[in-house]
């Protein structure tokens, strides 16, 4: 059982010798440990490997800091799954194929600071300096995603923010958040937190703002 120096500091740990025997409840809040836990069953039932998905940073609930997860079976010498190993890159470490991110720098900042506004694919090849495909295809191999799904998931995860720190209705955060209405907003939070806006603001203690 290994835990690096990062992940000690998102459990709030000052060794991995005070994680071990714990779980993911004792550290995160119940939905995103819930989800933790899942992903390493799946692994552990299937044998299959989660490579590359796009998540949100496992700090706390509602972070817009994103990262990319994968997970991989442990396996003994019978072949038999006796184990996970996870490993989570922060967005704005990631390396791209080239061996640098500076293409993709500035993307992802104006992703972060702009995502409540109408960015569009070409918008943002632009300022990459590089054509929609080849952006495009850049984009999904170093970040496991879309530059529109990669959009949806900074919006839902600010989204999730305002839901727990304000008084704001959920229409008001969809509209504030880019999204074009409280029915897409729905759709598209749901897909990614597996729950409706209203059931994550019930089943979520409220924040000071």
């Amino acid at each position: 059982m290994s835990l690096n120096r990062r992940g000690c500091e998102y459990c709030g740990v000052a060794n991995e010798a005070e994680a071990i025997g714990r779980t993911d409840h004792d550290f995160f809040p119940k939905q995103r440990a819930d989800e933790y836990r899942a992903d390493d069953e799946a692994v552990m039932e299937s044998g299959e490997s989660i490579i590359n998905r796009m998540e949100s940073a496992p700090e706390d609930a509602g972070s817009p800091r994103l990262v990319v997860t994968s997970k991989v079976p442990l396996r003994d010498q019978k072949g038999r799954v006796i184990g996970v190993a996870g490993i989570s890159r922060q967005i704005e470490r990631i390396q791209t194929p080239s061996g640098t991110a500076d293409a993709f720098s500035q993307v992802i900042e104006m992703l972060h600071r702009d995502y409540a506004k109408n960015l569009s694919t070409e918008q943002l090849a632009s300022k990459a300096g590089l054509s929609v495909s080849h952006f495009e295809r850049r984009f999904r191999r170093a970040f496991g995603a879309s530059p529109r799904q990669y959009l949806v998931r900074v919006r839902v995860e600010n989204a999730s923010r305002l839901l727990l720190s304000s008084d704001q209705t959920i229409s008001q955060i969809a509209l504030a958040c880019g999204f074009y209405d409280h029915a897409h907003f729905s759709r598209s939070f749901r897909r990614v937190m597996n729950v409706t806006p209203s059931q994550y603001r019930k089943t979520n203690p409220q924040t000071e703002s």
